[in-house]
């Protein structure tokens, strides 16, 4: 049996159930694996099915279904990450449209010290990012979470650092079953063009921005020249960044210094 077994299926046994081979599996393990098999083969994603994602070094706990954390992702927040080891220790950072909180967490990872913000619309995220804090033995005193609309749980702060990954899928676009059933729509889809929240994100960012900040944004390849123009029309200095296969991933986006 253990040989018939998928990478997603080996990944689920090993990781929820603590063993290599289903022959180390007994009653009532074996009724509960084969039952998360069923789940697999229905299409849910394996990380619902774990009930965490690795992230940076981290588990990121997935218990009130946000997006699940992707790989591309996890790219651009390691480069945001090398390139702010210049920062003084006490920078404030924000991670938009947060989720589970995974940007904001490796953050708190990657600096000790730093203050570190975590904006999310959806109120049974907040749970997820707490535990997801105290899980991965993270300062929580570090901490602050905001729930509501982008910017609005934050009035009159300017953080050094953004990173955001916003809804940027268009309404009209088709996505496999197992983001489309399984993933928060909230979460994905931002409109006919998926710029509407990127549009307001631009719009807002010269008042949220400390002079000389930054801010990192993922949006849909397809469209990351008319959001690097928001950008601009914003008054930030824009550019496009790469995803690990060289496709066109995130703009950073940066506030000038006056």
């Amino acid at each position: 049996m253990a040989d018939a077994l998928t990478k997603e299926e080996k990944w689920l046994l090993e990781e929820k159930y603590g063993v290599t081979n289903v022959r180390g599996l007994r009653d009532p393990s074996l009724v509960a694996f084969e039952a998360d098999r069923d789940r697999l083969a229905c299409g849910e994603p394996v990380a619902y099915v774990i009930g965490w994602q690795p992230f940076l070094g981290l588990k990121i706990y997935l218990d009130s279904r946000p997006l699940i954390p992707r790989p591309e992702t996890e790219w651009w927040v390691e480069q945001l990450i090398a390139k702010s080891g210049h920062r003084m220790s006490t920078f404030r950072c924000l991670d938009l449209c947060a989720g589970s909180g995974a940007i904001g967490c490796a953050m708190m990872k990657a600096f000790p010290t730093a203050e570190v913000y975590f904006g999310e619309i959806d109120p049974a995220h907040e749970t997820t990012i707490r535990k997801n804090i105290e899980m991965n033995s993270l300062d929580a005193t570090r901490a602050h979470i905001g729930i509501g609309d982008l910017f609005t749980p934050f009035v009159g702060e300017r953080f050094d650092i953004i990173a955001c990954n916003p809804p940027y899928i268009s309404s009209g676009r088709t996505l496999p079953v197992s983001v489309t059933d399984y993933e928060p729509e909230q979460a994905l889809y931002a409109g006919e063009d998926g710029l509407d929240l990127i549009r307001r994100i631009a719009a807002a960012l010269p008042h949220r921005l400390t002079p000389g900040g930054q801010a990192w944004v993922e949006c849909d390849s397809a469209h990351t020249e008319e959001a690097r123009t928001l950008f601009e029309r914003a008054g930030l200095a824009a550019q496009i960044r790469t995803d690990q296969y060289g496709t066109p991933r995130v703009i950073c986006a940066r506030h000038s210094v006056q």
